[in-house]
């Protein structure tokens, strides 16, 4: 359902976080290792850095709020993270477009690190960096289990299916539970539920920064007068009665055949479903949120999101 190319399993945002974050990765993990930088180890360097550090350490940097989303601490962290990131974010990416979902994905882990900074320090004072993109992919999660409420999700430590709401809710209250509970486990929960916490302020509140960045889209007056035109233009006027004499008298013969809209494979309640209807949807979305369709408007979306 992407603007101008149908769905895609890899949208372009989510393909450059998967390459990125696998790069930084590897240069990190593999080809740093030995390395020295200024008499110091090359792999400290990029921790210093770009790593997320404490604010009472004194390397605190305030790019490290974004670099430190692309770093991760071992193979299996970076492999869910990543995972994830795909499973719950390129439908996401589909439906918003690519600047609106790069926009949500980088704020909401901004919004992890600053909870991170403020919070921990209360229940840790360990001082030690943090690193990972899960601030950002909760974002993502919650996004995902609004836009998607009854979905069923499968997915590691839950092995059986479970509505994607549930799911949020459950990995949000673990976190919680941990946050307070296990403070020295060495995750930190509560960039978790600030980027959860980020994901719905955006949503909630985030409509004149989606459409600030996403400025040169295809403009509403444009897409308005394209709906007018598609709701008008298969009305059959055979019967419509003029009573102006001046105008042209109305046609006598057989009415015309109607016109068609594009041909669509969708079906909603035995209600075959235009890709008009759909692009109408979607630009809902993009210009005044989610929250802004009607009921009928989601089921037509989650239906069809399910027949792709």
């Amino acid at each position: 359902m992407a603007r101008g190319g149908g769905f895609r399993f890899f949208p372009p945002f989510i393909k450059f976080l998967l390459i990125s974050n696998v790069a930084v990765f590897a240069v990190t993990a593999l080809f740093a290792v030995g390395m020295t930088f200024d008499g110091l180890p090359l792999q400290d360097v990029i921790s210093r850095t770009f790593a997320l550090q404490p604010l009472e350490s004194g390397l605190f940097r305030p790019w490290q709020v974004v670099t430190y989303q692309f770093l991760h601490g071992g193979l299996s962290h970076i492999f869910f993270n990543m995972f994830a990131l795909w499973m719950f974010g390129q439908e996401l990416e589909n439906i918003w477009g690519s600047r609106r979902f790069a926009t949500y994905y980088l704020v909401s882990g901004i919004v992890a690190a600053i909870t991170h900074l403020l919070v921990s320090p209360m229940l840790d004072t360990t001082l030690l960096p943090t690193v990972g993109a899960s601030g950002s992919i909760m974002g993502v999660l919650l996004a995902f289990g609004l836009t998607f409420p009854n979905r069923p999700v499968l997915m590691f430590p839950i092995f059986f299916p479970i509505p994607a709401k549930f799911f949020v809710l459950i990995y949000a209250g673990l976190d919680l539970i941990n946050g307070f509970l296990n403070t020295s486990d060495g995750i930190a929960h509560f960039a978790h539920l600030g980027g959860a916490l980020g994901g719905f302020l955006l949503l909630r509140f985030g409509g004149p920064l989606f459409r600030l960045v996403d400025k040169t889209a295809t403009g509403s007056m444009r897409r308005e007068e394209r709906v007018v035109d598609a709701r008008y233009r298969d009305l059959d006027n055979s019967n419509i009665v003029v009573l102006d004499d001046e105008r042209p008298p109305v046609r006598t013969e057989a009415p015309a055949r109607q016109l068609t809209r594009t041909p669509t494979k969708f079906l909603v309640d035995g209600r075959p479903i235009t890709q008009e209807e759909i692009d109408e949807i979607l630009d809902r979305i993009k210009d005044h949120g989610y929250h802004s369709l009607s009921e009928s408007d989601k089921r037509i979306l989650f239906e069809v999101s399910k027949q792709m």
